[in-house]
Parts: structure tokens; sequence; C-alpha cells
């Protein structure tokens, strides 16, 4: 059930409240119309996860923040957990090409007031519908006056609501960064969404914006979060800015740049600008704009895909996007995770040993990931590790057992031979994405006439 048959199902529940409720407890039709227009204005932004901060109430308000269980998505063990994620308008002065709410869209338009944003966000957090908000907006008027209209919301939901649940907030590239300034006191995250990933993109489909305009907030909250720390370790009792950090988003799909361009550019926002989360929004035609790419296959989610996976193996696994990628090899194999496409074009590395290894080392196995290296560097200390171990510890040996060693033998003999490898790989169907499993694929032998143009990929679609 998608954010905005939530909403409206709880439409009947909240506009059924007898008519003497307090104006508190009940929503006016007019404020649930907004309601479904904007929170379904706001589906296009991925740029919201777990909060990655812990903060309990201090008994004075409402709400507190727990880094595990913020997030606008569905945990592992199926629990929705969930923002309100709107914008405060979708009102827009701008011309995106890509964006439904540009200023040439005839689509329903409507505007919050800062009173109502508390109002929706205090009203589903006393019914246990959300933990936090996440809010959004268009560009009203100027960058000033919707940056001062935000401000506004999350003042008076942290001073006279007393609200103390996670607010994630976006920072409208232009704004006074006096404005900037004040909300990320008041906002747990925030983020400025890079849009696209050239300025050569961004001045064909989004000539409003610049890449000036996006990186020079983006450099101001990082100086500030810095500067804030500094202050905290003097001071006790120094307000917090933007205490889980900063992200950003992507469209992928939307201009033609190659998965290595699209990376290089989120390791540059990594190492310069200390970015928690880069995210990567497959791209929606919604505007059916002739700029723009038609996608008869639909919106690239597994490129999507891909690229989170890698993305992971930046900021936890100790890569780099020259590792996984070159101008030789722009793009992922689309049949393999990026771990394991790098481990067969370097099985020079392999096997690795489990008793001797380090951590480092480990990461890069294919099927061991970052928990499981540090129970294996933990584990061995008092005794040798069996494959059996390895299971309990939580290796994926499906994957691993092609690539180690415990006490110099593998788990069964195998080739070290990367054709071999794949085809074993790919011969377990929960390997294969889903999206080629429902075109239909099937290996391809010595004997197939196909030119991989250096590329070897031994699984291949089958149309028609």
């Amino acid at each position: 059930m998608d954010t905005i048959t939530k909403f409206q199902n709880r439409k009947s529940e909240i506009c059924a409240m007898p008519q003497n409720s307090s104006p508190s407890a009940r929503l006016s039709p007019t404020i649930m119309e907004k309601l479904t227009i904007l929170t379904d204005a706001a589906k296009y932004d991925v740029a919201c996860t777990s909060s990655g901060i812990d903060r309990r109430g201090d008994g004075t308000g409402i709400g507190n923040t727990l880094s595990c269980g913020i997030c606008h998505t569905f945990a592992a063990d199926g629990r929705c957990v969930s923002l309100l994620k709107i914008l405060f308008t979708n009102e827009c002065i701008f011309n995106c090409a890509y964006c439904q709410n540009n200023c040439n869209s005839d689509i329903p338009r409507a505007t919050f007031t800062p009173e109502e944003i508390c109002t929706l966000t205090i009203e589903f957090y006393r019914r246990n519908y959300i933990e936090g908000l996440f809010l959004s907006s268009g560009i009203i008027v100027s960058p000033d006056y919707t940056m001062d209209l935000i401000y506004q919301a999350l003042y008076r939901l942290r001073t006279v609501y007393r609200f103390q649940g996670y607010i994630h907030v976006k920072a409208i590239p232009g704004a006074d960064p006096l404005l900037i300034e004040k909300a990320g006191f008041l906002a747990d995250r925030m983020s400025i969404n890079l849009e696209l990933p050239t300025s050569e993109a961004l001045r064909r489909l989004a000539p409003c914006k610049s890449r000036n305009t996006i990186l020079k907030p983006m450099r101001q909250i990082q100086n500030s979060i810095i500067h804030n720390k500094n202050e905290i370790m003097l001071y006790d009792k120094t307000p917090r800015f933007v205490p889980a950090g900063q992200s950003t988003q992507m469209i992928i799909g939307a201009t033609p740049e190659s998965d290595f361009q699209i990376m290089s550019v989120a390791e540059g926002l990594y190492q310069k600008f200390d970015l928690k989360r880069v995210f990567y929004s497959a791209f929606i035609n919604v505007t059916d704009n002739a700029d723009l790419p038609a996608l008869p296959g639909g919106p690239p989610l597994l490129r999507e895909h891909r690229l989170y996976q890698a993305d992971w193996l930046l900021r936890y696994y100790h890569f780099t996007v020259g590792e996984l990628l070159s101008e030789d090899k722009p793009n992922f194999n689309i049949y393999l995770d990026p771990k394991c496409d790098w481990a067969l074009r370097h099985l020079e590395y392999f096997p690795v040993e489990i008793q001797k290894a380090d951590y480092k080392t480990l990461l890069r196995v294919p099927g061991i990931g970052a928990k499981s290296a540090k129970r294996i560097v933990k584990a061995r200390r008092g005794s040798r590790l069996d494959f059996a171990d390895l299971k309990k510890i939580g290796v994926v040996l499906k994957r691993a057992l092609y690539f180690i060693t415990c006490s110099g033998r593998m788990m069964y003999p195998t080739k070290l031979d990367e054709d071999y490898i794949l085809r074993n790989l790919l011969s377990d169907t929960k390997q294969v994405p889903r999206e080629i499993k429902e075109e239909g694929y099937r290996q391809i032998s010595l004997f197939d006439d196909v030119n991989f143009g250096g590329d070897l990929n031994v699984c291949v679609p089958m149309r028609g």
C-alpha cells in the first residue's frame, strides 16, 4: 500500500470525529486535500533513510529519535517504519524538464502553511502513524521566501509543539545562508539534491539551477557541522547543528552519463563534503518532455540497484571507484553485483586464507560482509576456523567458497577460473537479478557467436 492510499484511508477516520472535537484533533478536509496532493508530489524524492542519530526525549516534549527506527522503508522483519514525507508546496518557479512540479506542468497545486505542517506532524505522530518528518519543497516566490517558510514550520514544531522526533529537511539552493543555518539547528538531517551528475546535464535540463548554487550551501552545511562539533567539545549545552549529517540525490538515466562518471561524482562528494549518503533515483519520465529519454523498458531500477551496491563498497568496504570501473569498462555488469564482478576480474588476489587474512582483505571476498569479517577476526584468535564455523558466523559460502581456503584447503576441489566460477555463481537462481529472470536468460556456451566488446558475460537475455 503506497503512502497516498494509507493517508486517504485515514481521511474518513479523522473527518468522522465529533464536530465538537478540539481543532488540533480534527483535520479539516482542506488540509487533507493538500496532504493528498503534496504527499503524491514528494514520492519521487528518495533521499530519506535511517536517521543515523540517537536522541532520547528530555521529558519536556513529545517524540524521540532512534538511529535504528526512523526510515521510510520496510525493515528486514517486514515492519513499515515511516516518516511523514511531504512537500511544503508543489508550486515552483523553476522549469526543470524532469520534474512533474515544474512551472509549466498542468497539475493540481497546493501549499501548506507552517501551522498546517505542525498540525499534520503532531496528529499523525499521536496516532502512531509516523515517527518523524521528511520535508522538501518546490520553490515558491523565491528561494529565500521558501526557505523562510520551512524555517517557520520547523521553529514552531520544535518550540511551540515541543516535537523532539526526527526531522529531515531539504535546504533550498540559492537561499540566504542565514536561513539555512537557522534551519540547521532545528533539523536532524539536511540535504541538497545534486539532481544530475554533471554541470552540462543541469544546463540542458534544469537551466534555473547551477552546480555552484547547489555546492555552495552544501559546503556551508559541512563547515557548520565541523564548527558545531568543535563548539560542543568545549561547551556541553551548545545546540547541535544537523547532527545526522547531510545527504544528496542524483537522478539516474535522464542523461547519458556512465556508471563510472556517476560513481566518480559520488566519490568526490564523500571525500570533499563529508556526506552521509548519496542517493540514486532511477529516472521516471513523468513530463513527456522531448529532451528526455523515452525508456521503453521502464525506469532503470536494476542499474540503480547496482549503483547502491557499489556505493556501499565505497563507504564500508574500502573500495575506490577506480578499482570497480574505468573508462575502458565504464558500466557495471548487470548479471553480477559489483563485488563479485571485481573479484572475478582480479583472481590473482585469491584464494584468501581465512586464518591469516586481515580485516580489509576479508572484506573483499564475495560472501563476506562487514559483520562476518569482524566475527572471523575475533573468532580465530581462540581457535582455527573451518567452513562449518564460517557458515555459523554468517558467511555466504555459496559465493565465498570459490575465493577462500581454511588452513590451506578449499571447501571442495574447484578451479580458480573466471568462466568456471561465473557459470557456477549464475547457476544459483538467487544470484540472478529478478529483472533478468523475468525477461528470460540462458547461459552461453563456447560455441555461441557473441561479441562482448572485451567484457565476458556468460549469461545473455533471451528476447522475442
